[in-house]
């Protein structure tokens, strides 16, 4: 093989080593396609005669293929018919009698994806794309002895077949995965960076899903989204410990009395020095209050060192059960707090609040992403003929938003308290990122 250096950035460095399936993540600017691309130049040199294929779900021309991004990189570094390479117009001819081939799987059925049996590598780019019924042909398709699977793709949805596959709980055996975004990108071009800029700054509401590989949320209208940008950015948002020394403070949304089809949302936070630590999250449907007093337990958050807050109606009897959360709570041995109503306005205030406080929280991704999820979608409801707001859109990230605005507007109160428990000086935070 001809003396030829590819410079791999750090973040790709386990993807470098043999894997039946490899995969790489996250948002744009990351250079996984480049890495991924010049990959399979270093593999076709290594593995003569490898017949290898670039994927994707839809591929109407080669306009649309990794193809134009491998010649670049062929020219880029000298790479030409003398060390075996010789580019046609439907595919790329490699040494000892190889190929790379690109294809989209929506061209194919069972019986002609038959034609790929023989190939070493397969890279399916876009692969938040690849439908279910694409992926399941090919994995048992591509089956030659060594045979390696390269998914690059930028996250939609939780529910898309590639990350069901390679971010669930079960990984397939001799997968490796990794996450890499623009801050991985040691040679990131300043002009794209300036479009990064200008995307948080502009539609913070898809900075996170462009430019962190987070999951699409709401396109307008989220009232949160530059505050949780800027919280991952600056790795606020990652693995955040509990200080087992301070109390935890647990912020509830009700759900709305007597509406047992409504979520109760629990934030459980700890303030530290002039900092919000949030610890955990818990969401629940149509159960009964006892059940949301088991999984307080269940976590350890004990009536002596945890207090809970609830919104105004939290000292209403619930029409069904024929008790209040206070009253439940208060039973249960926990110290319970009504926050008074804000009157008119009450959801703004709560909004502005939390755009107040954001900035001062962290967040443990592990257990609070579906609050995270919940703070990410909730918008303004718009009249569209008219092209007004209409206040917040109540959906299912109403419980979660409500439940953290109760803690924004309570936090200002918990900072200025003078017990021990509140001020007593902290040597370390413990934040781990």
């Amino acid at each position: 093989m001809p003396e030829i250096e590819f410079n791999t950035a750090r973040v790709f460095a386990p993807l470098l080593e043999p894997a039946r399936y490899k995969g790489a993540w996250g948002g744009r600017g990351s250079g996984k396609s480049h890495f991924f691309a010049e990959k399979l130049i270093e593999d076709c040199f290594e593995f003569r005669g490898m017949r290898a294929v670039c994927i994707r779900e839809v591929q109407k021309t080669l306009k649309e293929s990794s193809k134009r991004l491998i010649e670049d990189k062929l020219g880029a570094f000298g790479i030409g018919e003398k060390h075996g390479f010789k580019i046609f117009n439907e595919v790329i001819r490699t040494p000892g009698d190889g190929v790379i081939t690109f294809v989209g799987m929506q061209d194919h059925n069972a019986e002609s994806i038959k034609s790929l049996e023989g190939f070493g590598r397969a890279w399916i780019e876009e692969a938040q794309t690849l439908s279910a019924r694409s992926l399941s042909l090919l994995r048992p398709t591509i089956r030659a002895s060594g045979s390696e699977l390269w998914f690059s793709w930028n996250p939609r949805r939780k529910t898309d077949p590639v990350d069901m596959m390679l971010r669930g709980d079960d990984l397939p055996t001799g997968a490796v995965v990794v996450r890499a975004n623009w801050s991985d990108n040691p040679m990131l071009p300043p002009e794209l960076n300036q479009e990064r800029l200008d995307c948080l700054r502009t539609t913070p509401e898809q900075y996170d899903h462009i430019w962190e590989g987070g999951y699409a949320a709401v396109n307008s209208g989220a009232y949160f989204a530059r505050h949780l940008a800027e919280a991952r950015s600056s790795g606020r948002i990652g693995r955040v410990a509990a200080d087992p020394l301070m109390a935890i403070h647990l912020f509830c949304d009700i759900g709305g009395t007597g509406a047992r089809s409504d979520a109760f949302a629990i934030w459980a936070c700890q303030i530290i020095g002039k900092e919000i630590r949030v610890i955990d999250y818990y969401e629940s449907q149509g159960q009964p209050i006892d059940a949301h007093i088991n999984w307080l337990r269940s976590r350890n958050y004990t009536t002596t060192k945890s207090q809970i807050w609830l919104p105004h109606d939290g000292g209403q009897n619930d029409r069904v059960y024929a008790v209040s959360y206070e009253s439940a709570f208060d039973a249960a041995g926990y110290r319970v707090e009504v926050v008074p109503n804000q009157g008119k306005g009450a959801a703004m205030l709560r909004i502005e609040a939390v755009r107040r406080w954001l900035g001062s929280c962290w967040f443990n991704e592990a257990t609070t992403s579906a609050g995270i999820d919940a703070l990410g979608w909730y918008h303004e409801k718009i009249d569209d003929a008219r092209g007004i707001g209409l206040g917040p859109d109540h959906d299912w990230s109403s419980h979660g938003a409500d439940a953290f605005g109760l803690m924004a507007i309570a936090v200002e109160d918990l900072f200025t308290k003078t017990d021990e428990q509140y001020t007593r000086p902290v040597l370390t935070h413990g934040w781990m990122s």
